[in-house]
């Protein structure tokens, strides 16, 4: 099998006859997949000409490509020459498995406090100019909750979506909220980005955030940030109710989504921000 390089010419593989010349063309994320992908299966350090000869790459693409990946920390190169899983990759590992490590914690704490407060919990991530619905706990009563997992909502019509740019720097708060407020179905979502800036700069620093009637009638919510070890708002975890309830003032939800956010943050090593 052969492959065109960048400059369009035909390149022959490291082990193949001249006259078995094909012309095919492997992308060079394809190839650097295939690179990463031989060397975690087979477990062990491998030289370039072994590589190319393994995936039926040209051996001069590889040694151009695995060049390149030593130099950005993909691959390290022992002193004999062969190639190995480099730091970079670590990262990314190490990055991936707090996210998975967060989602199990955070569900948990979720379902811990849809018992505790007897109404319906979500947790809520950003997704450029709105928040999105990561995970729900429904409550027990029969009150409908109209936003499910998956669903997108404007930043400016949500408790939680305030909370998710809180940590940010004002000037681009207000430019935020300039591109992406939109005027909600009930009219009672402020669209005005200087004052939603306000807004959200004091829920994050309160760690509570309330919204009636903006996004839905009659529904309210109230949510707390979860930040990360830098202080930046990652998720929110937040208590979906009836409106009534959540001006009554009989049940302090406030407190329950705030000691919730905490009880994450410390689990995952976060509370030394």
């Amino acid at each position: 099998m052969t492959e065109t390089n960048d400059t369009g010419a035909v390149e022959q593989p490291a082990d193949a006859p001249e006259k078995k010349k094909k012309r095919t063309r492997v992308s060079g994320i394809d190839r650097v997949l295939q690179i990463i992908d031989h060397l975690y299966e087979t477990g062990e350090p491998a030289g370039g000409y072994a590589i190319a000869k393994a995936i039926g790459a040209p051996l001069s693409t590889i040694y151009t490509i695995t060049e390149d990946l030593v130099e950005k920390e993909v691959l390290t190169r022992a002193h004999d020459g062969t190639l190995w899983l480099g730091p970079r990759l670590y990262n990314y590992g190490i990055a991936y498995a707090r996210s998975v490590d967060f989602m199990r914690v955070a569900t948990q704490e979720m379902h811990d406090l849809c018992r505790r407060a007897g109404e319906t919990v979500q947790l809520c991530g950003r997704d450029g100019h709105h928040m999105l619905v990561m995970a729900m706990a429904d409550g027990p009563s029969h009150f409908q909750v109209m936003s499910r997992v998956g669903s997108r909502i404007p930043l400016n019509w949500t408790a939680s979506g305030r909370l998710l740019v809180g940590h940010m720097p004002e000037k681009d708060r207000i430019e935020l909220f300039k591109r992406g407020a939109r005027a909600s179905p009930t009219g009672r979502a402020t669209i005005d980005p200087k004052e939603l800036s306000s807004a959200a700069a004091i829920a994050f620093d309160n760690r509570l955030s309330v919204q009636v009637g903006e996004s839905d009638y009659s529904v309210a919510c109230i949510a707390s940030p979860i930040c990360n070890a830098e202080g930046e708002c990652t998720a929110t975890i937040s208590i979906v109710l009836p409106e009534q309830k959540a001006t009554a003032g009989d049940v302090p939800f406030g407190d329950y989504v705030r000691d919730s956010a905490e009880r994450i943050e410390r689990l995952m090593g976060w509370r030394e921000h």
